[in-house]
């Protein structure tokens, strides 16, 4: 009987091969749940219409999880002030919180400088007092909404964090009439302080906006005394306040986008003001990094400690 070729070859690569093979098997194991555990059970509705601007629809995505908690997140879709289409975001995304059994409302914006930074902070405002008005509708307590966000993302949570508050008792529109705050926060290295960029790979050193942004803000975002103010509007550390909700933030120490030092300036201002302020620092990363996805469930325990128990 003739012996295959493989049995002629020296025992020590053939236990080699025998190990090679179980790694992948294992690996590809491996991969094949994470993938499954990326694409939970869950009902999408894509391209929600929230408002209007410039005579176009504003657009959320909704996920809702196959074993809903009651509570919500609310999704900031926008990197450098630039967002998503309908049914754009990955459900993989938000994967995190769904199996976790939030719903997700993904509010997607215009990007910039079809709309400027202050227009789409005027909108993610209205996308939050929409995801209150119709929380019932998503099987959602309208009281226990959390917010996340990353980069601009991470900029437009705190501008709700910190200047979300009541609407218009007497607005035509109800949905106008509905608050604007959520209840907790958690986000990845965002823009604090627009007039203050330290050194960040955006600031040019003359006191104006980022250097890649001019735009974003407007045509009279190029006037000095023009910027002082519209800077200041935009910037989240001039607007802490005791009554804001808890916020957790996560950054990586070698980000020269938007440095660490804008995270530690708001926490130590928020800490001038009584708030103590979680800041999560990530040694030798940038401006995101692989592993994020495993830091949404610091994310996830954040929002289960402070929107309460189902």
């Amino acid at each position: 009987m003739r012996i295959p070729g493989w049995l002629r070859l020296p025992r020590w690569l053939r236990r080699g091969l025998l190990v090679l093979g179980l790694l992948a098997v294992l690996l590809a194991a491996g991969a094949g749940a994470v993938w499954v555990y990326l694409h939970p059970d869950a009902q999408r509705i894509d391209g929600v219409v929230y408002g209007k601007r410039n005579g176009r629809d504003l657009t959320m995505d909704v996920f809702r999880p196959g074993n809903p908690n009651g509570r919500g997140v609310i999704f900031a879709v926008s990197g450098s002030w630039k967002s998503r289409k309908p049914g754009e975001v990955p459900v993989s995304t938000v994967a995190v919180f769904l199996r976790a059994g939030y719903t997700v409302f993904a509010v997607c914006h215009l990007s910039q400088p079809e709309a400027s930074v202050m227009e789409i902070i005027e909108d993610m405002h209205r996308g939050v007092r929409y995801v209150r008005h119709h929380a019932g509708e998503y099987g959602v307590d309208a009281n226990r909404l959390g917010m996340v966000g990353g980069s601009a993302g991470g900029h437009l949570s705190l501008m709700i964090a910190t200047r979300g508050g009541k609407g218009d008792p007497q607005a035509e529109d109800l949905v106008d009439r509905e608050s604007s705050a959520v209840q907790a926060v958690a986000i990845f290295f965002p823009v604090t302080d627009l007039l203050n960029l330290g050194p960040s790979t955006e600031n040019l050193g003359d006191g104006g906006p980022p250097k890649s942004f001019r735009k974003a803000f407007g045509p009279d975002a190029g006037k000095m005394e023009a910027w002082k103010q519209i800077g200041r509007e935009t910037s989240p550390i001039y607007h802490l306040h005791r009554g804001m909700p808890p916020v957790l933030i996560h950054h990586g120490d070698a980000d020269t986008l938007t440095p660490l030092e804008q995270s530690e300036r708001f926490r130590k201002r928020a800490a001038e003001l009584g708030i103590e302020m979680p800041l999560v620092v990530h040694p030798g990363k940038g401006h995101g990094w692989v592993t994020m996805t495993v830091d949404l469930f610091d994310f996830v325990r954040w929002f289960d400690r402070h929107l309460g128990s189902a």
